[in-house]
């Protein structure tokens, strides 16, 4: 993110032809070493490492970074928790490398996962119960890091209390999740519901199994420092909350000759930092305190990467491709609150923001306007929509704008002046036509209250993109301002909608699974930590939302994204930011990697490594 910092019952065929599809064209019942959403597995039975790693890269050194991406409760400013699957709490970035989980995925592939925990997995519809079965064979080597076996207690327990006390993004996603089996203990099995059984079997694949016997001494739904025990590659090491947690590498790590891990974790310690001030922050990185960076802010990049170790060549700039989807980032206005419940007022809100302004004066041109929750990827709507998609929202056409059976709204281009007068008169209209007009130059409506809009704010960065888009808005009479709070009380007010509009960056999956749910759907409206930071709660997004997870073919799935884009692009539910398809990486040169990027990620924490002269194998 920059600059600083997303129908229920289907007949016993549909079910079997989902079989088929996570099957990759296995038979309903067959057991395979993996799973993929719709294609056949890339990756044959006796594959030996992923394409992306180097197999033989040397273990040792250290790797420390300020963390670019979180998870639930984990924020990005400071952790005062290590328990990273409940709402409770700001809990520390890093903490899945302490955790395995049954299978994991491939970042070479749009979504498919091989066997972890466990070595394979067999899928199969039940005629009588019309319940869909995910059955999984667990590796009997299997062990914790204190040597004690991982069994399938331990995953029954895991899904189990997940379910009942994780974080409700959990919660909501597993709800489908009709009971856990273990017949013996190598053997899990999965009864699942829903419509859509396959993809709720590959997101509890991917949740962290956790020790049962150490949470018979423990508290799950506690908000605590004392570190977990784990099954990863990693343990946690030396902490200091709010400035740094280092994971350090287990030597003796179960599944370090595994297919799925070999070439991988080569770094004998990962350290995240800390830092409240991004001067402080980028300081410390010139200085060399820390070793690894992903630059988010553009005017950074463009001016401030003229230090001396740049010049020489101690520290190294690289610019990768992304081929994620950018998702969904921007200013999410607050649906809950009356005073935004009508689209005319978002969207006057969306006419004062001079993104072209701002992106020639203050990103030096590097960023492209987003448009679409979907952004970077096929399921992006544009045009007129086709006739599947006209199918899929036809039963909608009462309930939804006309504009949706039309070109997908995308936000106006300016003239690039910073107040640009047709557009401020736009807006200016629309909220007149709402029933805000200007009474002693501020717009008020019928009962005399006055519309302003406070920006939430955890550090400082921001104010400088705020403040010009903020004079625009007092222009229209709208009372703009900037509330900046430290870290812990942000995310106390994000889990529970306190705020008008806040900046979010929400990127998907190149295939979406259960967890689209969390963005948008009625049922997430009001779930405290939920990632509907709108409020969005339409019969006809839900509607679509779930013919995007019921799609039998990738084809499908992208027709309904699309049909699911207009209507959400509609409803001008926030105001839309802006994206580049590439990472930016700054790095200390005494890194390796290898001589292929995983088309779906990074790669630097799990196939980079230390080498003192650097450069690529």
């Amino acid at each position: 993110m920059s600059p600083g910092r997303l129908l229920r019952c289907v007949s016993m065929l549909a079910v079997f032809a989902a079989v088929a599809g996570v099957c990759a064209g296995a038979r309903a019942g067959e057991t395979t070493h993996g799973l993929a959403a719709f294609d056949k597995l890339k990756y044959p039975p006796d594959f030996a490492h992923f394409e992306y790693v180097t197999p033989h890269a040397p273990k040792g050194g250290g790797l420390s970074l300020v963390g670019s991406t979180t998870a639930y409760n984990a924020s990005f400013l400071t952790f005062d928790s290590l328990n990273g699957y409940i709402l409770k709490g700001n809990a520390a970035q890093g903490l899945r490398l302490v955790f395995d989980t049954l299978m994991t995925r491939a970042e070479d592939e749009e979504d498919s996962i091989y066997g972890l925990l466990a070595h394979s997995v067999a899928l199969a519809a039940d005629d009588k119960s019309g319940e869909f079965s995910a059955t999984f064979h667990l590796r009997p080597d299997a062990r914790f890091h204190d040597h004690s076996a991982l069994t399938s207690a331990d995953v029954a327990f895991s899904l189990t209390i997940l379910q009942q006390q994780g974080h409700p993004l959990i919660r909501e996603n597993l709800r489908h999740l009709v009971g856990v089996e273990t017949p013996d203990a190598h053997t899990v099995i999965l009864r699942l519901g829903g419509a859509n059984p396959k993809k709720l079997a590959m997101f509890a694949a991917q949740l962290p199994i956790f020790s049962r016997a150490h949470y018979q001494e423990h508290e799950f739904a506690a908000s605590t420092l004392e570190p977990p025990l784990g099954s990863g590659p990693y343990e946690i090491g030396d902490f200091a909350p709010g400035r740094f947690i280092n994971y350090e590498r287990v030597a003796e790590y179960w599944g370090r000759d595994l297919p799925v891990n070999r070439g991988r974790w080569n770094f004998d310690d990962i350290r995240f930092e800390y830092f409240r001030d991004r001067t402080a922050n980028f300081e410390a990185f010139k200085a060399g305190d820390y070793r690894f960076r992903e630059e988010f802010t553009s005017k950074t990049w463009a001016t401030e990467y003229d230090f001396p170790a740049v010049e020489d060549g101690r520290v190294v700039r690289l610019s990768l491709p992304d081929k994620r989807p950018s998702g969904a980032q921007g200013w999410f206005l607050n649906t809950r609150r009356e005073k935004f419940a009508d689209a005319r007022v978002r969207e006057a809100l969306i006419n004062a923001f001079d993104f072209e302004w701002t992106n020639r004066l203050l990103f030096y041109d590097l960023y492209v306007r987003t448009e679409s929750f979907f952004e970077n990827s096929p399921m992006k709507a544009q045009g007129a929509p086709s006739e599947a998609e006209l199918a899929l929202l036809q039963p909608w056409r009462e309930h939804v704008p006309p504009e949706v059976f039309a070109a997908p709204y995308s936000p106006p281009i300016s003239d690039g002046s910073g107040r640009d007068r047709k557009l401020l008169r736009a807006a200016a209209d629309l909220l007149d036509a709402a029933g805000w007009r200007i009474v002693d130059g501020k717009r008020t409506n019928a009962a005399g209250e006055v519309l302003n809009l406070e920006f939430l704010l955890d550090e400082p960065s921001f104010e400088r993109i705020v403040a010009p888009y903020a004079k625009n808005l007092q222009l229209l009479g709208v009372e703009a301002s900037i509330r900046l709070v430290d870290s812990a009380q942000y995310q106390e007010r994000l889990k529970n909608f306190d705020y008008d509009a806040v900046a979010q960056r929400f990127a998907f999956t190149p295939i979406p699974g259960v967890e689209l749910r969390n963005f948008w759907t009625s049922a997430t409206a009001d779930t405290p930590g939920s990632y509907n930071l709108s409020g969005i709660a339409d019969a006809a997004v839900d509607a679509l939302t779930e013919a995007v997870l019921q799609a039998e073919t990738r084809s499908e799935q992208i027709t309904a994204a699309r049909a699911l884009d207009r209507v959400l692009r509609a409803g001008r539910y926030w105001i839309p930011h802006w994206y580049k398809a590439s990472y930016a990486l700054a790095f200390w040169d005494e890194f390796a990697r290898p001589q292929k990027q995983p088309l779906y990620g990074r790669g630097v924490l799990d196939s980079w490594w230390h080498e003192a002269d650097g450069g690529e194998n």
